[in-house]
């Protein structure tokens, strides 16, 4: 039987993570995609996705892993030789983090970008280059009309919402989407940015500062009390990552009408949820009780998000799938098949400290 070589020489920064582990499992489960993560293994636990990978991988050799960080421009530039596509979802991730320590947060989000554009351009070969970027670019927005008969109605979000950034991490998230989107203007590299709005599902180690949803169902699962920073009355849509590898994969197959466009892209007002209303669907989905202790608002928190993806519905005839209830039931579905990863033996010791070496080969 002759082999049919790849057409697809996909390279995804951050490809480790929630989001990148998602993607590329998409990837090497369903097309002939060559996959190459690029990943520092920053954050704790990613490392059981990427053994995850491998083995999907295995013995296909079309899996290539690099640890290296987006920081470091000439191993950037090496991996992005290659690629006919480019998926940036590396990042520092966290307001609160970003408070901590803005110039970090700025050289990983801005930086980082940068690196990746510049190496884009300079290949000479335009792959197609679509990066996660957040609605936080957006700063604190969003209205909520009270109705006694209706139940609450949100106006939801679109592009052309003025940009107001917000916080470090919105104004690093910014300045990159900016970057990403004028490269495409500027330059002619067909670029796509997607605003974002919470995502979830499998394969996401959420906390309280980044993955909040996910973070819910495991604190309710393991009987933790949750932490809610002011009222509960917050809103966002949450976007199931089944559905947002659909719209990696329908931005790419239509990427002749989204190459130089920016999309909002989440739940809608269908899946939008209020933190209080979505603790009342855990416990009834989960058949739990869960306590809740309210501390202050934090800075950088939004009152209410609600993603208008109808724009990128006209470019793709994409909308989500799955709501709310799935989302939880998928969450607590692959808790219970992996609640090893769960332990503190299972993330006591940094990623980057397990596997510092760089691997440049094939994960066979």
């Amino acid at each position: 039987m002759r082999l049919v070589r790849p057409t697809r020489s996909v390279l995804i920064f951050g490809g480790a993570g929630f989001v990148g582990a998602n993607w590329a499992s998409h990837l090497l489960s369903n097309t002939n995609a060559r996959v190459h993560i690029f990943d520092n293994l920053s954050r704790r636990r990613v490392e059981h996705n990427l053994r995850w990978l491998e083995h999907l991988a295995e013995g296909t050799k079309r899996l290539e892993i690099t640890i290296a960080d987006v920081r470091d421009s000439a191993r950037v530039a090496k991996a992005v030789q290659e690629a006919t596509e480019i998926y940036h979802f590396a990042a520092q991730v966290a307001v609160t983090t970003s408070l901590d320590d803005p110039r970090n947060d700025f050289e990983v989000n801005a930086t980082g970008t940068l690196n990746i554009l510049e190496a884009a351009r300079q290949s000479g070969t335009s792959p197609f280059l679509l990066f996660t970027s957040t609605n936080k670019v957006y700063g604190k927005i969003g209205t909520v009309d009270r109705d006694p008969v209706n139940g609450n109605r949100y106006q939801p979000v679109r592009e052309c919402q003025p940009l107001d950034f917000y916080s470090p991490y919105g104004c690093s998230k910014g300045t990159a989407d900016q970057y990403v989107h004028d490269y495409a203007r500027i330059f002619g590299l067909p670029t796509v940015v997607f605003r974002m709005s919470c995502i979830a599902g499998p394969r996401q180690f959420g906390t309280e500062d980044q993955g909040w949803v996910a973070h819910f169902v495991y604190s309710a699962l393991e009987g933790r009390t949750l932490s809610i920073y002011g009222d509960g009355h917050q809103v966002r849509d949450v976007l199931s990552v089944k559905d947002l590898v659909r719209a990696f994969e329908a931005a790419y197959l239509n990427r002749k009408t989204t190459a130089g466009e920016i999309f909002n892209i989440g739940g809608g007002a269908e899946n939008a949820t209020s933190l209080l209303d979505l603790v009342a669907a855990i416990e009834h989905t989960l058949h739990v009780t869960v306590r809740c202790r309210f501390c202050p608002e934090r800075p950088g928190d939004q009152p209410i998000y609600v993603t208008d993806f109808s724009k990128f519905s006209a470019h793709t005839r994409w909308k989500p799938q799955r709501g709310l209830p799935q989302i939880v039931d998928d969450i607590s579905g692959w808790y219970h098949q992996n609640e090893a990863l769960f332990t503190p033996a299972a993330y006591a010791i940094p990623a980057s400290k397990m596997r510092p070496e760089p691997l440049g080969g094939i994960a066979s």
